[in-house]
Order: C-alpha cells, then sequence, then structure tokens
C-alpha cells in the first residue's frame, strides 16, 4: 500500500514509520520551559518611573563627584610621606599589539619559557640567535632614566634625599606574578643562554646590586610592566620616607633635580615630566574620577529635567489621544 506525507509530517520528523516502529519527531518536549510558557516579567517604562531614577542619579552622583574631587585638589604635590613619580605624555602603553608583547610564563620564572618565549612577544623575541630576558615590547621599551633629588643647604652645598626604591610594586607582582628562574645564588648563571632587550643598557641580572630587587623582581621593572591605561600616565618611581612628626619629610627651601637622561621621548613627540605628591584614601592626585562623577550626575540630571518638561507638555494631547470615540 503507497504511504502518502506531506510538508507538516517534514516539520514534526518525517512520515509516520512502519507499523511497530517508533515515530521520530524534531518537536521539542511538552514542558514549560522548552514550550516558553515559564512566567515572566516586563517592566513598563512611564514617566513616573523613569523620571526618579534620573534625578537619584543626578542627586547621588553629584555630591559623590565633588567629594572626590575637593579631596584630590586637597593633596599637597610637595609633603607627610611623599611619593615621587616619573611621567609621559603621548606613550600609548593601551596599543593593542603592544599590551600582548610579553610572556607571563617567563616572567613568572618558568625554565622552558626562559628559552623559548612566547611568539607574542615578536618582534623582540630573539635578538643574535638567543632568547630574549625579558622578551617583548613592554620591556624593550622600559624607562631607565635616574633621577636624583637634592635639597640645597644654606651653604649652596647640595644636600642628597634619601629615595627608597623597594615598596613602590604591588605585593601580588612582586611575589607572585613576577619570580626569578630556580637555580642557585648566582643569578647571572640562572639566565644563561638569554640576551638583554634591544634597547637595554645592561641584562636583567644586572638592574640593582640588592638580590632581593634584580632580575625580574626589580621593582622599577614590575612598575614599569603595568601598563597604563591612557596615553598620559605617571609611574610610581621612588618613596621619600617622613623621619619624624616634628619635621616635614621635605622641608621648604630650594631643590635640584638631577636627571641622567637615557630615555628619548622626541621619536613618539612625548613630553617627561618628575611629580611629587602625597596621598589620601583615594591614592594620588587625579580628579578625573570626581569629574566624572560630576559629569555622569549632571547629565542624569538633566534629562531628568527635559523629560519631565517633554512630560507636562504633551501629557494632556496623549490623554485626549487615547479617548476611543
Amino acid at each position: 500500500m503507497a504511504m502518502n506525507y506531506n510538508a507538516k509530517d517534514e516539520v514534526d520528523g518525517g512520515p509516520p514509520c512502519a507499523p511497530g516502529g517508533s515515530a521520530k519527531t524534531r518537536r521539542p518536549d511538552n514542558t514549560a520551559f522548552k514550550q516558553q510558557r515559564l512566567p515572566a516579567w516586563q517592566p513598563i517604562l512611564t514617566a513616573g518611573t523613569v523620571l526618579p531614577i534620573f534625578f537619584i542619579i543626578g542627586l547621588i552622583f553629584i555630591p559623590i563627584g565633588i567629594g572626590i574631587f575637593v579631596t584630590s585638589n586637597n593633596i599637597r604635590e610637595i609633603e607627610g610621606n611623599v611619593f615621587m613619580y616619573y611621567g609621559l605624555s603621548n606613550f600609548y602603553q593601551n596599543h593593542r599589539r603592544y599590551v600582548k608583547s610579553r610572556d607571563d610564563s617567563q616572567l613568572n620564572g618558568d625554565s622552558s619559557a626562559l628559552l623559548n618565549p612566547s611568539k607574542e612577544c615578536e618582534p623582540y623575541r630573539r635578538n643574535e640567535d638567543k632568547p630574549i630576558a625579558p622578551c617583548g615590547a613592554i620591556a624593550n621599551s622600559m624607562f631607565n632614566d635616574t633621577l636624583e633629588l637634592f635639597l640645597i643647604g644654606n651653604d649652596s652645598y647640595p644636600i642628597p634625599i634619601a629615595l627608597k626604591k623597594k615598596g613602590i610594586a604591588w605585593w601580588t607582582d612582586k611575589n607572585v606574578k613576577f619570580r626569578n628562574p630556580p637555580g642557585g645564588d648566582n643569578l647571572k648563571e640562572r639566565f644563561k643562554g638569554t640576551t638583554k632587550p634591544v634597547n637595554w643598557l645592561k641584562p636583567v641580572y644586572m638592574l640593582d646590586s640588592d638580590p632581593d630587587n634584580n632580575g625580574f623582581i626589580n621593582e622599577d621593572f614590575i612598575v614599569w610592566m603595568r601598563t597604563a591605561a591612557l596615553p598620559t600616565f605617571r609611574k610610581l618611581y621612588r618613596l621619600i620616607e617622613r623621619k619624624s612628626d616634628l619635621h616635614p619629610t621635605l622641608p621648604a627651601g630650594r631643590y635640584s633635580l638631577n636627571v641622567t637622561y637615557n630615555y628619548p621621548v622626541h621619536y613618539f613627540d612625548g613630553r617627561k615630566r618628575m611629580i611629587l605628591s602625597t596621598i589620601s584614601w583615594m591614592g594620588g592626585k587625579n580628579p578625573f574620577l570626581g569629574i566624572a562623577y560630576i559629569a555622569v550626575g549632571s547629565i542624569s540630571f538633566l534629562l531628568g529635567v527635559v523629560l519631565l518638561v517633554i512630560n507636562h507638555k504633551y501629557r494632556n494631547s496623549s490623554n485626549t489621544a487615547d479617548i476611543t470615540i
């Protein structure tokens, strides 16, 4: 006997099987989830629900922004414990290829990655047929100027200011993310078979005479490897500790800054600067966060006012249009 089937059979999974066989179907199970019968809630946006949200955001964000902005401006960028920063302008550490140009396994002390760096480090992966340690564009462009600060005494004799070079990196970076390769006490032997980055003046195992601040765990290097989000940025360089509550960290007077110039900036039309700053509960001086809060709050409040006027103006006409004759 001939068997006929139609399009509905194809949708349901094809024609019925032979007698005694099991019917095949692509129809979903008859459950609330698969048949989309689950209870749902869809908010209805009205003037009575939307306008208060705009005003609440404005009333919350504007005072917070003003508080942050005032706090930031009250930070004295001269004197407490004083932090010395170096700053660069027009340097795009946030470029996608630049950010990826590193090998975190190598920086964590992995022996295999030390001699066979990631291909992400190209073109700063190998030099003179040797693997570069540390590899990548970030490490290759490390800031290497030397800054020295002097207080000019009454006799015009410069008194050097003690600059602490340890304690400037994040604890997790120093103790977790960055580790030297395993081996003996001779750090040079641990980096055997590698070569320095192209733009460096000396290899990584000669960054400092202090063994706790040398190699991949050098804090200047660690600070540089934490890339900045904007093209104008500052990075912590040294810490000037306050030795006595009776005397300021940096007494009033004339100071001299001695810069050993190693880091050229004219290639990318950049600028360098040095900043002395204290910190508050929100960190160093940076008005951006306060301005952002004030801007978002003001825009939200302004939108609320505009929508309130529009709603008041057209509410009567809308109600009239909804009347069914």
